[in-house]
C-alpha cells in the first residue's frame, strides 16, 4: 500500500489476525504455573534447529516474578496503558479471536498462536502507540476481549503455558484465518506477501467440516462501479471507467492472485482489503461478472487463507485432534518450544 504498499502491510501485519470471525475477551488472570496435565506435550515440544524459543523473547521486554515477559499494552476502549504479562494478556485476545465455547484443543491451538504473534509483533515492530509493547487495537495486532475470558480460555491459556511456534529458530508468522475454503494459501497467494515465501506456510486441506455457518463457507456480494473504480485507485491502477472484470492469475489453491478491472492488473487480495474484506470474504472466487450496473461476485472462504483455519480447528479438535496436530498440519517445518517456564 501507499495505498497499494499500505493495504499489503495491514494484510501482512494484521490479517494474520484477520480473517477471523469473532472479535471478543475476559478479565485479567495472574501468571499460571507450569500445568501438570501438559507434560506429554512439553515432552514433544522439542528445540528446533538453531535458537530456541527461550532465545527468541525479546530482550526489551522486563520478566515478572515468574520469569514472565511482561508487556505494555495500549488499551484502546479505556484509552490508558496497562502492564500484563504476556500470559495474563493472552485470555482476553483468545476471547476476541475464537468463541470461548468451542472445542478445548481449539482454543489451545489458537493460544500458542498469539503467544508466538504477540512476541515476533515486540521483536519485529513498534507499536503506533507511544509507550506501548502492542496494542489492543485491531489495525495492529490482536482483537482484545476482556469481558469475554471463561474458564474454558483460562484453561486453554494454562495448558499451554509458554508454548510457542518456533521454526528453525525463528517465530514464524502466526496467521490465521476463518475459513479456507477448502484449501489453505501460501504468503504470496493470500496475503501478496513481497518477501521471499516462509518456509512453514503450505496449501493444505482446510479441514473444516458442515457445522461452519454458511456465511463462512460461502459467500456473494455485489459492488457499484463507483465502489471499484474507488477500490482500484486505492491499490494503484488508474480506472476512470469500469469496462469489464475478470480474473488475472491464480495462485496453487485457487485464489485470484490478481484482477484485471478495465484491463488494469491489481493485486487481488490488496484489492479486497480496499473494497471491504467482510464483504469481499476471500479471493477464492468462483464467479466474477458486470451485471445490472453492478459488479458481482461469489466465492468460497472467509479471509485470506494463510496459516490456521478456525473453523478447521474446530473441526479438527472435535475429530478428536491435539493443538498440537492442529497447529502442524497448517504450519510446516515447525515444533512446540517452550519459551519460559
Amino acid at each position: 500500500m501507499k495505498k497499494a504498499g499500505f493495504i499489503v502491510l495491514v494484510l501482512v501485519l494484521l490479517f494474520g489476525m484477520s480473517g477471523c470471525m469473532r472479535r471478543t475477551a475476559g478479565t485479567d488472570t495472574p501468571a499460571l504455573p507450569q500445568p501438570q496435565n501438559t507434560t506429554a506435550m512439553q515432552a514433544r515440544a522439542g528445540a528446533s534447529p538453531g535458537k530456541g524459543a527461550a532465545e527468541l523473547v525479546p530482550e526489551k521486554l522486563e520478566r515478572n516474578s515468574a520469569g514472565v515477559p511482561v508487556l505494555r499494552v495500549y488499551d484502546v476502549k479505556r484509552e490508558k496503558l496497562i502492564e500484563e504479562s504476556v500470559e495474563e494478556y493472552l485470555p482476553a485476545v483468545l476471547a476476541g479471536e475464537m468463541a470461548g465455547d468451542w472445542p478445548l484443543e481449539a482454543l489451545k491451538a489458537q493460544a500458542i498462536l498469539a503467544r508466538t504473534f504477540v512476541l515476533q509483533f515486540v521483536s519485529q515492530k513498534e507499536s503506533r502507540y507511544e509507550g506501548a509493547d502492542i496494542s489492543t487495537d485491531i489495525e495492529e495486532a490482536q482483537a482484545y476481549d476482556a469481558a469475554g475470558v471463561n474458564e474454558r480460555i483460562r484453561q486453554a491459556v494454562e495448558e499451554t503455558h509458554g508454548l510457542v511456534l518456533n521454526s528453525g529458530g525463528e517465530l514464524p508468522y502466526a496467521w490465521f484465518h476463518a475459513h479456507s475454503g477448502g484449501l489453505t494459501a501460501r504468503a504470496k497467494e493470500g496475503l501478496d506477501y513481497e518477501k521471499d515465501e516462509p518456509g512453514y506456510t503450505q496449501c493444505v486441506k482446510g479441514m473444516e467440516n458442515d457445522e461452519a455457518p454458511s456465511e463462512a463457507a460461502h459467500w456473494q456480494a455485489a459492488f457499484t462501479m463507483d465502489e471499484v473504480m474507488a477500490a482500484a485507485k486505492d491499490v494503484g491502477a488508474k480506472v476512470e471507467e469500469v469496462t469489464s472484470v475478470s480474473i488475472g492469475q491464480r495462485g496453487e489453491s485457487g485464489r485470484a492472485m490478481t484482477l484485471l478491472v478495465s484491463g488494469k492488473e491489481v493485486s487481488a487480495p490488496a484489492f479486497r482489503i480496499a473494497i471491504g474484506s467482510t464483504k469481499m470474504r476471500s479471493c477464492l472466487l468462483e464467479s466474477l461478472r458486470i451485471e445490472d450496473n453492478q459488479v458481482k461476485m461469489a466465492g468460497r472462504g472467509y479471509g485470506h487463507g494463510v496459516g490456521m483455519s478456525q473453523w478447521g480447528a474446530y473441526a479438527m479438535a472435535k475429530a478428536g485432534k491435539t493443538a498440537e496436530e492442529i497447529v502442524t498440519h497448517y504450519f510446516t517445518g515447525v515444533t512446540l518450544d517452550r519459551a519460559w517456564e
